[in-house]
């Protein structure tokens, strides 16, 4: 595990190149540029910030957080708050151990989010890693609308090795959830991973069609643990974001999987959606192989972001 969680602190840090560029380089020059600590340096570190897609909520949050630590511990010199600046992003991003309840427990998870942005990709990944960790694992290929979703999904199940229900194209999402709910039930799976529409996420009926596929897990199964993950392209900054708002309005979100999170100059995106729609980032992809997609972890990412060696163990 030690040497896999290093090829992909590597390939994290080799991903993150523009966002590093992008954001900490100003930083960097923020901290080196400034003789004193004013107005002026907190009001330039946070334009470096907000610029970074750190995004306005994240970023006063750190800055508020960081004034209270510089008068608490009389830091009168700029470089000194560098340090306090990257642990306030960590704590800012830290993800509870409880994140990652529903790999242990017998649960259903909704995959949503809209086309383009990994999604199907990232539930084969996920059910790669939970058959490495021995749970019986069962997909549902609901996203009936996009052509060959369920083809693509198929063959993540096939490279998996695991189970998978699906209807045909075109056939009602809701029914085939309804289905693999009572596949699972019968079969005794640990983790029902369902592939969701992805049609864009401004259409009402989508959103329709995810409470009905709700209200169809509560139903069939009851007391079954639930978790509502959305995907979204790293890529694209402000607006994954608005994505992630739209879809939290019509359903209870429980985590984010960040996609293509490799060559983006927007990666600071992470900071941003955990601290506005306090959802934790549970998963982060920067490839396309299946172990490209890892759990989440507040300091690897920080660390990579800002070009800190990780110690080693």
């Amino acid at each position: 595990m030690g040497e896999e969680k290093k090829g992909f602190f590597s390939r994290l840090k080799e991903g993150l190149t523009k966002t590093r560029n992008n954001i900490v380089h100003g930083i960097d020059a923020v901290f080196s540029g400034f003789s004193s600590i004013d107005d002026d340096f907190y009001e330039e570190l946070e334009e470096i910030l907000i610029m970074g897609d750190i995004g306005v909520s994240a970023t006063m949050e750190i800055i508020e957080r960081l004034k209270a630590q510089v008068k608490e511990q009389h830091i009168k010199e700029p470089v000194a708050c560098k340090e306090l600046l990257i642990n306030s992003i960590k704590e800012q991003m830290q993800v509870g151990e409880t994140a990652y309840e529903f790999e242990e427990k017998q649960s259903v998870v909704l995959v949503i989010g809209v086309n383009g942005v990994g999604k199907t990709t990232s539930i084969g990944k996920l059910a790669g890693k939970l058959k490495d960790q021995n749970r019986k694992v069962l997909l549902a290929a609901a996203d009936t609308f996009r052509a060959a979703a369920g083809e693509q999904l198929t063959e993540w199940a096939n490279r998996a090795g695991v189970d998978i229900i699906g209807g045909s194209e075109g056939s009602d999402p809701a029914s085939v959830i309804f289905d693999a709910v009572k596949a699972a039930k019968a079969r005794n799976v640990d983790v029902l991973l369902c592939d969701t529409a992805g049609r864009l996420h401004n259409k009402k009926n989508l959103m329709e069609e995810l409470k009905k596929m709700d209200r169809i897990i509560e139903r069939e199964f009851p007391g079954v643990h639930r978790e509502n993950l959305i995907v979204l392209d790293g890529t694209t900054g402000q607006n994954a974001l608005a994505q992630a708002r739209q879809f939290a309005e019509v359903t209870d979100l429980t985590g984010i999987i960040l996609t293509k999170m490799d060559g983006t100059a927007k990666g600071g995106i992470a900071v941003a959606i955990q601290s506005e729609l306090k959802v934790p980032v549970k998963y982060i992809g920067v490839g396309e192989s299946i172990d490209d997609l890892q759990k989440f972890d507040s300091d690897q990412f920080v660390n990579a972001l800002f070009d800190i060696e990780e110690k080693s163990e």
